[in-house]
């Protein structure tokens, strides 16, 4: 078969994917073997394939494939998140725009009833993307948060925390989304640095005094305002305890009270209390007991309670600029002062953050906080980077109890009701259970009253926040609640969780926390973060800066192994990935390296035997010396990913497979022209081929797939995805130091040959200062021939003195010489030698510094301390044959 002079994904990537897919080689059942169990971290059903996603599942593919390899049974669960916020806004938006209605103008039922059609017809996209980059999920047990038993689990929880006193409603300040028009969680708000104004208001005492000046961000919340606050020891205003000031525009009277809250040093130390709107105001009212004003209604609009007519109606930020004409008209506006604040923004809408005082469904985080922090600290579960333990504590030890209930209608409904007869938001009783029909049952009990039915109790009308499904998913998704005793208990706790540390709080604590109490156990082993994708200029990738790349034309422009490659070159666990198309570039490179290696291989010509005994025993050393090396990186391998350090385990492989097999193994044994290879040397190339393309395979799996196909026939199931990573064996260090040091003779020799323009073809004649460890390079089979051939050399020997019309230089601690049938520039000799020295002596000092400090001889391991008096040794010997060399020129260093 005659293989295509470049690599084409393309046309490879959708062939193996779909053969992996006829081989059901994702899909995982119970057996007898060990499981390797990663749930996705399930991306919103609205959303699309981006870096972050990208780089997050080539991650839990790379280990997925890692696992299968080494016997396991893996399992990789995919699924997606109803997304509650970002869904209903979608599907809002559709149905504006094309069935022309609002979601105002429809039933509950018949919102879901559309929410389902949007979902069918458009969500989950985003897991059909992921098999393009080659992701390797078991698609039959895809999830999904709002799936039939997923849905009852999450009800289950919610009463079953209720029953447990660990949930509760009450009247809270929360956080509140006016364009949503919902409450959010304190992670969903974000926070950055904002210009803003401080306008400095008169509020005049009641008595005709000249009362008080406060400081606000706010002027339009003035009339929500109940109290002025100052500290006790404040001796500005103790006068005014007491007494009752006047609220500008509307005169309504409001005490002055004293409270140590008060920061006397900030702006004029006299604070406006407003409870409704704000939290740390609120915790005074309730000391005070102050009543409360709600003046801004649920979409930012000022609301009716507010007095003063001509801002009722407006939005907050329109109403805030009316204010400034009219306090300077009262005479109360004393001036106004540029500063720079920290506003509250909402995640999902941008819109800024409106406290409010809300009634809404809590749970109490302290009662599940202990075994969750425990776990992290003692290990149990383990993260990587461990450095994130801290950012784990610091959050645990500061927990607020978590608001668990969205004014929304797409997600999982409250199971809570309430009778009909009582007030909205006023209710007496609540009834939590599973079903309408249980509910009942307990308002019968709890009322007393029989005859109550159905139509006396309506459901609450919120949804439960979207993390409060998602923190159960390593759970549900193995049907944990409903079938304690099937396939939890073999692939729960899972093996590993891969997220980006961004959601830390949202997701990675909460779900420990939900492990613990409702399985008894950790529902993973270990965590690995990864960073943030950034662009080269460390900015964050983003549709407003344009420097966001299409993931699915970069599949397209460079393939999914180049893409991968990409993603993994340069993204440290918990580091930064700053992110350059180069890097795909540079995959694709590599891709092309591997078929031209492939299409060198499989183009030569095989017979019996080496031509002559030198081509024999030269490929049986280069045979010998790839396999050791190779060992040597198994070995490697091993360590690097037992510690998750996915991109220094890639980095390791491409270059030993760009360097040490392309560029040094496949040269070293490339038959000269029209001339064949053995069939010994032949098979081990192959055998070594395999091995790699197992090694790659979890990084770069179409091309491996690709080239393991190529390399030998195969039976049905013989595929790569399906082999056997290879058990290292101990390595043989000395001949694989031998064989560097003939690298560096072949280097060396060849950068004479360049610097000198002295053309390949013509052959020369080295020599090598005859000491023993020369002799033993020598003596060593196959080294000579190695050598002679990879420099194109006449004649390689020991040499008892200087060599005359010559070139020296240092390979190890060996002195070579190049006889050259030219004039040699001395000048230009001596300037080579001085640089080269320099470049030693400062080596040798810095070794020395190193080995001169007590704390690093005494802490190193001793086989460190020893590879560094080894550098020194040599670097000496180095040091010693340039001096000798430059007083064979005549000259002194």
């Amino acid at each position: 078969m005659t293989l295509s002079t470049r690599y084409n994904p393309q046309e490879t990537e959708q062939r193996w994917y779909q053969h992996w897919l006829d081989n059901n080689y994702f899909h995982s059942v119970p057996d007898d073997r060990e499981p390797f169990t990663i749930v996705i971290p399930p991306p919103n059903v609205t959303g699309v394939l981006h870096m972050g996603h990208m780089l997050n599942n080539t991650i839990q593919d790379i280990l997925i494939r890692k696992a299968r390899l080494d016997g396991k049974n893996a399992c990789w669960v995919p699924g997606t998140d109803h997304a509650s916020i970002a869904t209903e806004a979608k599907v809002v938006q559709w149905l504006r725009k094309e069935k022309n209605l609002r979601k105002v103008d429809i039933t509950r039922d018949q919102f879901m009833e559309y929410a389902y059609q949007w979902k069918d017809k458009y969500g989950g996209i985003i897991l059909q993307q992921l098999r393009r980059l080659g992701a390797s999920c078991d698609w039959n047990r895809t999830a999904f948060t709002m799936d039939p038993g997923y849905y009852s689990d999450v009800i289950r929880v919610f009463v079953d925390l209720y029953q447990k006193d660990k949930l509760y409603r009450g009247l809270r300040m929360v956080n509140w989304d006016p364009e949503a028009k919902t409450v959010l969680s304190n992670e969903e708000v974000i926070y950055k640095e904002e210009q803003s104004q401080f306008y400095h208001i008169r509020y005049k005492g009641e008595d005709g005094s000249e009362g008080v000046v406060i400081a606000t961000q706010r002027p339009e919340t003035i009339f929500a305002d109940v109290a002025i606050a100052v500290h006790p020891k404040d001796e500005r205003y103790q006068s005014l305890v007491g007494k009752n000031v006047l609220i500008p525009l509307i005169n309504r009277a409001i005490p002055v009270i004293a409270d140590e809250y008060v920061d006397i040093a900030f702006g004029t130390g006299a604070l406006k209390i407003t409870p409704a709107h704000d939290p740390n105001d609120y915790e005074i009212g309730l000391r005070h007991n102050l009543p409360v004003i709600d003046t801004i209604a649920d979409d930012g609009r000022i609301s009716e309670a507010c007095t003063y007519e001509p801002i009722v109606g407006l939005d907050r930020f329109d109403a805030r600029k009316h204010m400034k004409p009219a306090l300077e008209e009262s005479g109360c506006l004393v001036k106004i002062e540029d500063y720079t604040t920290n506003i509250g923004r909402s995640e999902r809408t941008n819109a800024v953050v409106e406290p409010k005082l809300s009634l809404q469904w809590f749970v109490n985080m302290t009662s599940l906080r202990e075994p969750a922090l425990k776990a992290v600290a003692e290990e149990e579960i383990k993260f990587y980077p461990p450095s994130f333990q801290n950012l784990y504590r610091n959050w645990m030890e500061n927990l607020r109890d978590w608001c668990i209930s969205r004014q929304l209608w797409w997600g999982h409904r409250i199971p809570a009701w309430y009778l009909k007869s009582e007030a909205f938001n006023k209710e007496t009783y609540i009834f939590v259970a599973a079903s309408a029909e249980e509910a009942l049952e307990i308002a019968r009990q709890q009322t007393g009253n029989a005859a109550l039915t159905l139509d006396d109790l309506r459901q609450d009308e919120d949804v439960l926040d979207t993390w409060a499904s998602s923190w159960l998913w390593p759970i549900s998704v193995f049907d944990g609640f409903n079938q304690p005793d099937g396939e939890i208990k073999y692939y729960y706790p899972t093996s590993l969780l891969v997220t980006g540390w961004d959601i830390i709080f949202f997701w990675v604590a909460r779900m420990i926390m939900a492990g613990y109490e409702f399985k008894g156990q950790r529902p993973f082993n270990a965590v690995y973060f990864t960073g943030m994708v950034r662009d080269k200029q460390r900015r964050k990738m983003s549709k407003s800066l344009g420097n966001s790349p299409d993931a699915l034309q970069l599949i397209d422009d460079y393939g999914a192994d180049g893409v991968r490659y990409g993603l993994l070159s340069s993204s440290p666990a918990g580091g930064d990935l700053l992110f350059d198309d180069k890097l795909c570039e540079t995959g694709r490179n590599f891709c092309n390296k591997l078929w031209n290696a492939l299409r060198l291989v499989k183009g030569w010509e095989i017979a019996p035997q080496a031509v002559d005994s030198a081509t024999a025993v030269n490929n049986q050393l280069a045979a010998d010396w790839l396999h050791q090396k190779l060992q040597s990186v198994i070995s490697q391998l091993d360590e690097l990913l037992a510690d998750y350090r996915l991109s220094e385990a890639l980095m390791l492989l491409y270059k030993f497979i760009w360097d040490d097999f392309c560029s040094w193994y496949l040269e070293m044994i490339k038959p000269g022209f029209g001339q064949p290879i053995d069939q010994t040397t032949y098979d081990r190339t192959l055998d070594a081929f395999e091995v790699m393309t197992t090694l790659l395979h979890p990084f770069m799996p179409f091309v491996t797939e690709e080239i393991w196909h190529q390399l030998r026939d195969r039976l049905e199931g013989e595929d790569c995805i399906a082999g056997h990573w290879p058990a290292a064996t101990v390595s043989d260090a000395a001949l694989i130091n031998k064989v560097e040091e003939a690298k560096s003779v072949v280097s060396s020799i060849r950068e004479i040959r360049n610097n000198k323009g002295i053309k390949i073809k013509d052959q020369l004649s080295v020599f090598v200062q005859d000491t023993p460890a020369a002799q033993a390079l020598l003596g060593t089979p196959g080294i000579r021939e190695m050598i002679t051939k990879m420099a194109n050399l006449e004649k390689l020997e020991t040499s008892t003195g200087e060599v005359t019309n010559s070139v020296s230089f240092l390979a190890g601690a060996e002195k070579f010489f190049v006889v050259l049938n030219q004039q040699i520039d001395h000048t230009e000799e001596r300037e080579r030698l001085l640089k080269e020295l320099a470049y030693h002596q400062g080596f040798v000092n810095s070794v020395e510094k190193k080995l001169s400090n007590e704390r690093f001889v005494n802490s190193a391991p001793a086989n460190v301390v020893e590879m560094e008096r080894k550098k020194l040794a040599d670097g000496q010997a180095k040091v010693k044959n340039l001096e000798e060399a430059l007083a064979q020129l005549g000259l002194s260093s």
